[in-house]
């Protein structure tokens, strides 16, 4: 096991520049097997979500070759074959490879993927795109055995506009007769760098960012280039990093307009935001006061910055609600603040934080990946030495995060233990 060891009250001063997006590398790369040809993804963060993924391509028989932050995979040799439960439990996004498959060979075994345990995460609306393009599905427990004669394009209603649903379903309609509508569907920036990065392959995908997504099916997808882009929860983190304890601290390569829901709810708490064209500059603020937030699909504000901003809502003056809608299981960083010196009440799907509040460094235990953010700004923050436990859930979504925050002048450590 690792532990994170961080020395709190140290300004952020320099540059941090943002790695690829995991939410978005981690369907990039199932994707790339619904390819007959070789394909290589640019920008591939170095985290421990796409060692895992690149687990089960080799496993799959793929040949995949890693030079930095370039993948080559090329997938026209893979065997479909069971996906077993040691390797899909690694990681929720293994599902992605559930859809890949069923689009290339029709068949499809594998066992529910894994993730953080952030609340049910259920995959109903991922089964109900299948059924709906003509798959039957077979669940034996936690075994899934997915089939289809033929994959005919139809029209998919999203009972709510979820990510996974809908890159699921544009995966296993690119190669579908016909024509494929998704309705409700959700328009978050890494949908449209999938449906691009398909569409680059000889796919024909239309509406992706949008609220309806049109897939015409094609019998052959080659080979293209195609790059990540930028990690926005990253982004996001290392902003509200720098409203904690930043003196012009930079975040640079980013996309702005893909985190403008957190610079508007910052600058409603009276944080300095200098804006740029793919860049921010940002400072702590003297006083800063409590704001009201609900998470939503995107263009709203996401749930995944929802645990990393709570940190930042505990130094503002006054109370701030915090409303979480996507996840029921999303609070679990709040009782390790508490003990840190928040003063943080629990009230259903919402938490009220009164403040501001001194944190005080002690032993916390990162729950998962965005609670594990949430206690790194935490401790960022406090008096004394704070020590996170279970850091493995942080290293799987943030690249280099040590080496990130060291350069800027954080006094953080990762040890074995």
């Amino acid at each position: 096991m690792k532990r994170i060891r961080i020395e709190g009250e140290h300004k952020l001063q320099g540059t941090i520049r943002i790695s690829g997006a995991k939410n978005s590398a981690v369907a990039l790369v199932p994707a790339s097997l619904l390819s007959d040809e070789i394909v290589k993804i640019d920008n591939i963060p170095n985290i421990s979500d796409i060692d895992a993924l690149n687990e089960i391509l080799i496993y799959l028989g793929a040949k995949v070759t890693r030079n930095g932050e370039i993948m080559e995979i090329d997938s026209s040799s893979i065997v479909n074959k069971e996906i077993p439960e040691e390797i899909s439990k690694k990681l929720r996004a293994s599902y992605y490879f559930m859809s890949s498959l069923l689009g290339k060979y029709k068949h499809v075994e594998m066992y529910f993927p894994g993730g953080c345990a952030i609340g049910a995460r259920p995959i109903d609306q991922t089964l109900k795109g299948y059924r709906a393009l003509g798959a039957t599905v077979i669940e034996e427990g936690n075994r899934f055995t997915i089939d289809a004669d033929e994959l005919k394009g139809a029209e998919v209603y999203l009972d709510m506009p979820s990510v996974g649903a809908t890159i699921n379903t544009i995966l296993v309609a690119v190669k579908a007769k016909g024509e494929t509508i998704i309705e409700n569907a959700a328009k978050e920036p890494e949908i449209v760098n999938v449906a691009t990065f398909l569409n680059n392959m000889g796919a024909k995908i239309t509406g992706a960012g949008t609220s309806t997504i049109r897939i015409t099916g094609v019998d052959y997808l080659g080979s293209c280039f195609t790059e990540v882009i930028p990690d926005r929860i990253e982004a996001g983190t290392y902003m509200i990093a720098g409203a904690l304890v930043g003196e012009n601290l930079r975040i640079e390569n980013i996309i702005p307009e893909h985190v403008d829901s957190l610079i508007n709810k910052l600058k409603e708490m009276g944080v300095s935001i200098k804006e740029e064209r793919d860049a921010v500059t940002i400072s702590a603020a003297e006083k800063m006061k409590g704001v009201s937030i609900k998470t939503l699909g995107y263009p709203g504000f996401p749930t995944d910055l929802q645990q990393p901003l709570t940190t930042l809502l505990t130094q503002c003056t006054g109370n701030s609600v915090l409303e979480e809608t996507i996840y029921e299981n999303r609070f679990q960083n709040v009782p390790h603040l508490v003990n840190m010196g928040a003063s943080i009440d629990i009230d259903g799907k919402k938490i009220h934080i009164h403040g501001p509040r001194e944190l005080i460094g002690c032993e916390v235990v990162a729950t998962d990946l965005r609670a594990g953010a949430c206690l790194v700004l935490a401790g960022l923050k406090a008096k004394g030495e704070t020590r996170i436990d279970n850091v493995e859930h942080v290293l799987r979504g943030y690249e280099n995060i040590i080496e990130k925050l060291t350069n800027v002048g954080a006094k953080i450590t990762l040890e074995e233990i």
